[in-house]
């Protein structure tokens, strides 16, 4: 049986040229803090993966202290909001926006500082779009954050954060915005000066490379005027905003899966374009309702079953040997509603038939073809049986 896998916006395979990068890597066991040979050799690797996050990113020289390596895409998001939230030089309000569907590692994370007297505003989205109306409206009111995903983790709605970050700046020039970009991270063209955000998130294991590697964009300016303390602490490393030596072969290979997304990233946008249009217009054929926002990635497709639970569908296609999500697997063990999918506007029961098919490079037309075949005779026993 041939194996489809269609949850890459949970996790994506090794590319070759990644698995190859961390093996060469496997002899260079030095610590890059280290003076001998060996540290300085991990020092190359460290300073060399770095310029290729920097240069995905649109990040131009000095890099050194604007990539800052984490363990994950959720620390990245925690040291962003946690660490500008006690930095010294953010009192001027303690309100903090963000969008009502944000990823567990913002929207929790956020809900945390409440007992320590922030207080949250949340944006609604309704339809996969920000509303305006309602940042302004927090706006009569000095903030002094804002986090805006850049893309949906379970819908693929693309946000205007450039337009949001604007009206922030225009009337709160002092305000850190901040932008969870992992699900747009080389599935969409954007740099930190073009969104204007001071911080952006990214994780690695979203590009083909491994579990366990994340990083924090920060602007010259957080740097400079202190505006970001660190979390973990300890020898200081990351130019000391996030301490502990650093995971070389998880930098290495994100480093190498930067490289090489952002040389095929107009190949790989028009890709999933064509596999968004082609999986929409199967599905049509077969009545299934196709979640999409007016703005949205090609990667990520969102649908809503008829009469099937996204569980049961799951494990049917699971069977056959096609793997997809029934949405954010950071999530996916809670027996709680989708508060993205009900942000959005489906209904609770919708939500319950909702499933996340998202694409890599390494997807064809015949993985659509034999997911829409399996979805139809899925849908057709599955009725059956109830």
């Amino acid at each position: 049986m041939r194996e489809i896998y269609l949850d890459n916006s949970a996790t994506t395979p090794l590319s070759g040229e990644v698995v190859q990068k961390i093996t060469e890597c496997f002899g260079i066991y030095g610590n890059p803090s280290s003076l001998h040979n060996m540290g300085q050799r991990a020092e190359a690797e460290l300073k060399n993966a770095r310029l290729n996050v920097a240069k995905a990113l649109g990040v131009h020289m000095p890099v050194s202290s604007q990539i800052v390596f984490t363990a994950s895409g959720s620390e990245a998001n925690n040291l962003a909001i946690i660490g500008t939230a006690r930095a010294k030089q953010r009192r001027v309000s303690n309100r903090i926006l963000i969008t009502d569907c944000e990823h567990p590692s913002v929207y929790n994370t956020a809900q945390s500082l409440v007992n320590e007297g922030f207080e949250i505003i949340e944006i609604p989205t309704k339809g996969g779009n920000l509303d305006f109306e309602a940042i302004e409206s927090a706006l009569d009111v000095p903030i002094f954050m804002a986090s805006f995903m850049l893309v949906n983790n379970e819908t693929g709605a693309l946000f205007d954060v450039k337009r949001a970050f604007s009206m922030i700046k225009s009337k709160y020039p002092n305000a850190v915005c901040h932008t969870d970009a992992v699900q747009g991270f080389l599935k969409c063209k954007f740099t930190p000066q073009a969104l204007g955000a001071d911080l952006v998130t990214i994780s690695g294991h979203k590009i083909h490379a491994p579990k366990g590697i994340g990083a924090l964009y920060v602007s010259n300016e957080m740097i400079k005027a202190k505006k970001i303390s660190p979390i973990i602490f300890g020898g200081g490393q990351e130019n000391g905003l996030r301490s502990g030596t650093e995971n070389m072969l998880g930098i290495c290979g994100f480093g190498e899966a930067a490289r090489c997304g952002y040389a095929s990233i107009d190949t790989n946008i028009v890709h999933f374009g064509e596999l968004h249009a082609y999986v929409i217009e199967k599905l049509s054929s077969i009545g299934i309702q196709v979640n999409t926002a007016k703005t949205h990635v090609s990667h990520i497709v969102s649908i809503t079953l008829p009469n099937t639970k996204s569980e049961t569908m799951l494990h049917y296609l699971s069977s056959k040997g096609i793997y997809v999500s029934s949405g954010s697997a950071c999530s996916s063990h809670s027996n709680k509603k989708s508060r993205t999918l009900l942000a959005f506007g489906l209904s609770a029961q919708e939500a319950d038939c909702t499933l996340r098919i998202s694409f890599s490079s390494y997807n064809t037309k015949d993985d659509v073809e034999q997911l829409c075949e399996a979805l139809k005779c899925g849908i057709s026993t599955l009725i059956k049986i109830k």
